[in-house]
């Protein structure tokens, strides 16, 4: 655990849950730069700086931390992290489907706003670095508890916790692409 002079530690997760229905097959197992996407993505967050890297979602071959809900979208996968994860630290979070996201930037989103519970780029959820401690652990279950599901997001647990939004330098904005259909990807892998 961080002092005040000293950041807490700093896990990466890669949200890899989902059932990848608007891509037809397993976004986290595409092949990118000759091995499975979810791989290149834990190596990024490790290239970044973290302390431990993570995967969110049932993945035995990388010891994939089960959802608290199934079927809840990103948020059940933070759920499910926040349970396994022993006290506090900041997570960095990102999408197992954004193959252009660069260390540097991920680096940016860790470092700047340090006192911030919770930080992503302008116009984007995600990647975000998230403040994990009793409040944000508080405001997950809160939101988790909630019967109807399009009042669980992670817009709604940022807005929960006072979020901040980094400016995004030239260039960066395309690292932000995210793949969700067949079509998305062959503009990326192209």
């Amino acid at each position: 655990m961080g002092t005040p002079t000293e950041p807490p530690r700093c896990l990466g997760v890669v949200l890899a849950g989902g059932l990848s229905s608007r891509m037809g097959r397993d976004k986290a197992l595409l092949s990118w730069r000759g091995r499975p996407l979810i791989e290149h993505q834990l190596e990024v967050l490790r290239e970044a700086g973290v302390d431990e890297a993570r995967v969110s979602g049932m993945r035995p071959d990388y010891q994939g931390v089960a959802d608290a809900t199934p079927q809840a979208g990103p948020l059940g996968g933070l759920a499910g992290i926040a349970q396994a994860v022993i006290g506090d630290a900041d997570l960095l979070v990102i999408p197992v489907d954004m193959p252009l996201l660069q260390a540097n930037l991920l680096q940016r989103l860790r470092s700047e706003q340090p006192q911030a519970s919770s930080v992503s780029f302008a116009g984007h959820v995600l990647p975000l670095r998230l403040r994990l401690n009793t409040r944000s652990r508080e405001a997950l279950a809160e939101l988790m508890s909630r019967g109807d599901p399009r009042r669980r997001s992670l817009r709604a647990l940022q807005s929960a916790l006072g979020h901040v939004e980094l400016a995004l330098g030239a260039g960066e904005a395309a690292q932000l692409a995210d793949c969700n259909t067949e079509t998305q990807w062959n503009e990326v892998a192209g």
